[in-house]
Protein backbone atom coordinates (compact mmCIF):
# COMPACT_ATOMS: atom_id res chain seq x y z
CA UNK A 1 0.00 0.00 0.00
CA UNK A 2 2.05 2.86 -1.11
CA UNK A 3 0.18 4.88 -4.15
CA UNK A 4 -0.81 8.03 -2.73
CA UNK A 5 -3.95 9.39 -1.87
CA UNK A 6 -4.94 6.48 -0.64
CA UNK A 7 -9.11 6.07 -1.60
CA UNK A 8 -11.45 5.80 1.18
CA UNK A 9 -15.36 4.68 0.57
CA UNK A 10 -17.66 4.81 2.70
CA UNK A 11 -20.51 2.86 2.36
CA UNK A 12 -24.15 3.36 3.63
CA UNK A 13 -27.65 1.93 2.08
CA UNK A 14 -28.96 5.80 1.54
CA UNK A 15 -25.66 7.64 1.06
CA UNK A 16 -27.46 10.87 2.65
CA UNK A 17 -25.75 10.90 6.09
CA UNK A 18 -23.52 9.09 7.94
CA UNK A 19 -21.71 7.89 4.50
CA UNK A 20 -21.22 11.41 3.57
CA UNK A 21 -20.15 13.07 6.87
CA UNK A 22 -18.01 10.43 6.58
CA UNK A 23 -16.53 11.37 3.31
CA UNK A 24 -16.09 14.95 4.15
CA UNK A 25 -14.29 14.02 7.37
CA UNK A 26 -12.07 12.29 5.66
CA UNK A 27 -10.95 14.41 3.09
CA UNK A 28 -10.23 17.37 5.60
CA UNK A 29 -8.45 14.89 8.03
CA UNK A 30 -6.31 13.15 5.22
CA UNK A 31 -5.16 16.07 3.74
CA UNK A 32 -3.12 14.68 1.05
CA UNK A 33 -2.59 10.87 2.20
CA UNK A 34 -6.52 10.20 1.96
CA UNK A 35 -9.11 10.88 -0.31
CA UNK A 36 -12.68 10.38 0.89
CA UNK A 37 -15.66 9.28 -1.03
CA UNK A 38 -19.06 7.93 -0.21
CA UNK A 39 -21.77 5.77 -1.80
CA UNK A 40 -24.69 3.89 -1.41
CA UNK A 41 -26.57 0.74 -2.43
CA UNK A 42 -29.70 2.34 -2.74
CA UNK A 43 -28.71 6.16 -2.72
CA UNK A 44 -31.74 8.74 -1.48
CA UNK A 45 -31.04 10.55 -4.54
CA UNK A 46 -30.26 13.53 -1.63
CA UNK A 47 -28.14 14.60 1.00
CA UNK A 48 -29.96 14.83 4.11
CA UNK A 49 -30.02 18.44 5.15
CA UNK A 50 -29.06 18.05 8.31
CA UNK A 51 -26.06 17.11 7.18
CA UNK A 52 -25.20 19.82 4.72
CA UNK A 53 -26.00 22.09 7.75
CA UNK A 54 -23.57 20.29 9.78
CA UNK A 55 -20.98 19.88 7.45
CA UNK A 56 -21.19 23.74 6.28
CA UNK A 57 -20.62 24.61 9.98
CA UNK A 58 -17.60 22.56 10.45
CA UNK A 59 -16.31 24.54 7.22
CA UNK A 60 -16.13 20.91 5.57
CA UNK A 61 -15.79 21.29 1.57
CA UNK A 62 -18.99 20.32 0.55
CA UNK A 63 -18.98 21.47 -3.25
CA UNK A 64 -19.12 17.96 -4.37
CA UNK A 65 -21.54 16.15 -2.22
CA UNK A 66 -24.35 14.32 -3.65
CA UNK A 67 -26.24 10.84 -2.83
CA UNK A 68 -24.57 8.30 -5.43
CA UNK A 69 -24.90 4.45 -6.43
CA UNK A 70 -21.75 2.40 -5.00
CA UNK A 71 -22.19 1.23 -8.28
CA UNK A 72 -20.04 4.44 -9.67
CA UNK A 73 -17.29 2.83 -7.91
CA UNK A 74 -17.17 -1.07 -9.54
CA UNK A 75 -16.80 0.44 -13.12
CA UNK A 76 -13.30 0.44 -14.87
CA UNK A 77 -13.24 4.27 -14.60
CA UNK A 78 -13.51 4.41 -10.94
CA UNK A 79 -10.66 5.75 -8.60
CA UNK A 80 -8.71 2.28 -7.30
CA UNK A 81 -9.78 1.80 -3.43
CA UNK A 82 -7.45 0.82 -1.33
CA UNK A 83 -10.45 0.96 1.71
CA UNK A 84 -13.79 0.40 1.92
CA UNK A 85 -16.31 0.85 5.16
CA UNK A 86 -19.27 -0.13 5.90
CA UNK A 87 -21.22 2.81 8.51
CA UNK A 88 -24.59 1.29 8.75
CA UNK A 89 -25.55 -2.07 9.59
CA UNK A 90 -28.19 -2.30 6.57
CA UNK A 91 -24.90 -1.78 3.98
CA UNK A 92 -22.84 -4.66 6.36
CA UNK A 93 -25.50 -7.50 5.68
CA UNK A 94 -25.76 -6.85 1.99
CA UNK A 95 -23.88 -8.49 -0.64
CA UNK A 96 -21.57 -5.72 -1.73
CA UNK A 97 -19.93 -5.11 -5.58
CA UNK A 98 -16.44 -7.01 -6.08
CA UNK A 99 -14.38 -4.06 -5.55
CA UNK A 100 -11.24 -4.01 -8.01
CA UNK A 101 -7.89 -4.36 -5.96
CA UNK A 102 -9.27 -6.15 -2.87
CA UNK A 103 -9.40 -3.08 -1.05
CA UNK A 104 -9.18 -3.59 3.28
CA UNK A 105 -12.73 -3.50 4.15
CA UNK A 106 -14.05 -3.14 7.80
CA UNK A 107 -17.65 -2.42 9.70
CA UNK A 108 -18.11 0.64 11.59
CA UNK A 109 -21.47 0.60 11.76
CA UNK A 110 -23.43 3.71 13.70
CA UNK A 111 -26.88 4.96 14.34
CA UNK A 112 -28.71 6.59 11.57
CA UNK A 113 -29.31 9.87 13.13
CA UNK A 114 -31.88 10.67 10.22
CA UNK A 115 -34.57 8.19 12.07
CA UNK A 116 -34.01 10.43 15.51
CA UNK A 117 -37.37 11.32 15.98
CA UNK A 118 -38.09 15.07 18.25
CA UNK A 119 -37.62 18.42 18.21
CA UNK A 120 -34.77 20.22 16.13
CA UNK A 121 -32.49 20.21 18.52
CA UNK A 122 -32.26 16.92 19.20
CA UNK A 123 -32.05 16.04 15.35
CA UNK A 124 -29.44 17.97 15.10
CA UNK A 125 -28.00 16.37 18.41
CA UNK A 126 -28.12 12.93 17.05
CA UNK A 127 -26.23 14.67 13.41
CA UNK A 128 -23.46 16.25 16.30
CA UNK A 129 -23.17 13.00 17.93
CA UNK A 130 -22.65 10.67 14.68
CA UNK A 131 -20.09 12.98 13.53
CA UNK A 132 -18.44 12.79 16.20
CA UNK A 133 -18.26 9.28 16.72
CA UNK A 134 -16.91 9.27 12.88
CA UNK A 135 -14.69 11.78 13.40
CA UNK A 136 -13.25 10.01 16.39
CA UNK A 137 -12.90 6.97 14.21
CA UNK A 138 -11.19 8.45 11.36
CA UNK A 139 -8.65 10.54 13.35
CA UNK A 140 -7.25 7.47 14.21
CA UNK A 141 -7.36 5.51 10.95
CA UNK A 142 -5.67 8.35 9.46
CA UNK A 143 -3.05 7.99 12.08
CA UNK A 144 -2.25 4.27 11.36
CA UNK A 145 1.74 3.89 10.24
CA UNK A 146 -0.30 2.10 7.21
CA UNK A 147 3.55 1.23 5.92
CA UNK A 148 5.04 -0.29 8.31
CA UNK A 149 1.50 -2.70 9.53
CA UNK A 150 1.15 -5.86 7.47
CA UNK A 151 -2.22 -6.36 6.24
CA UNK A 152 -3.19 -8.66 9.31
CA UNK A 153 -2.69 -6.34 11.75
CA UNK A 154 -4.04 -3.36 9.61
CA UNK A 155 -7.02 -5.56 8.83
CA UNK A 156 -7.09 -6.29 13.09
CA UNK A 157 -6.62 -2.09 13.23
CA UNK A 158 -9.67 -1.85 11.31
CA UNK A 159 -11.91 -4.05 12.63
CA UNK A 160 -10.37 -2.90 16.02
CA UNK A 161 -11.83 1.28 15.02
CA UNK A 162 -15.32 -0.08 14.13
CA UNK A 163 -15.86 -1.72 17.84
CA UNK A 164 -14.86 1.04 19.76
CA UNK A 165 -17.10 2.54 21.98
CA UNK A 166 -16.87 6.25 20.82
Amino acid sequence: MTSRPYNVLFLCTHNSARSILAECITNQLGGERFKGHSAGSQPSGRVHPMAVDLARQLNYDIAGLRSKSWEEFSRPDAPKLHFVFTVCDNAADEVCPVWPGQPMTAHWGLPDPSRVEGNEAERRLAFAETHRMLHQRISIFTSLPLISLDRLSLQRRLDDIGRQRT
